[in-house]
């Protein structure tokens, strides 16, 4: 079994926010799979089934800087390993609209990834699917990470969240290696 964990920061206030995004793509696979949320492990979490491959995807909503508590609590209660973690969350290092896929790595001064490291992978050897947000031509990061993406943004934001969930699904279904091949040519 899969554990899909998308980032973000919940409530109304922040649903539009680049650093959603994470929520975002998960949504749009629980909305594929015709699944629906429930509240646990201080997050929303829901069965699905991908091509009759089980998955479990959750939404942490203890704001970023602690996802790491929901996403500990989810693997251990379903005895997830970390080899089965896919993380899908914004990427300011990748440009606007792309998709890309990784094996593991830092967590690149993101707080959602730092957390995860600290309450259940500390090496970061988990999956990721980045979906890329751009980095500001100036100003400060936080502000663009805690911003909306802009009216041209919008245009496109739904072709790069299927584009997401496509990367999920090839993640459950066909591994990690076929997915990296996939999704991150150019």
């Amino acid at each position: 079994m899969k554990l899909l964990v998308g980032l973000g920061n919940p409530g109304r206030d922040y649903a539009s926010h680049r650093h959603n995004v994470g929520f975002m793509v998960v949504d749009e696979v629980m909305r594929r799979a015709s699944a629906s949320w429930s509240a646990k492990f201080k997050g929303e979490v829901g069965r699905l089934e991908i091509r009759s491959h089980s998955a479990i995807a959750l939404k942490p909503q203890t704001y970023m800087n602690l996802s790491g508590e929901s996403v500990g609590a989810c693997a251990r209660f379903y005895g997830v390993g970390v080899e089965d973690v896919l993380v899908i969350h914004d990427e300011l290092d990748i440009p606007y609209g792309e998709v890309r896929v990784k094996p593991g790595g830092g967590h690149a001064g993101h707080n959602g990834l730092r957390s995860i490291f600290q309450h259940f992978a500390p090496k970061g050897d988990f999956a990721r699917v980045r979906v890329g947000i751009g980095r500001p031509k100036h100003g400060d990061v936080s502000s663009f990470v805690l911003s909306s993406f802009s009216a041209d943004e919008r245009i496109d934001l739904d072709t790069v969240l299927q584009r997401g969930a496509d990367a999920v699904e090839c993640f459950v279904t066909d591994g990690l290696h076929t997915t990296m091949n996939r999704f991150n040519t150019r």
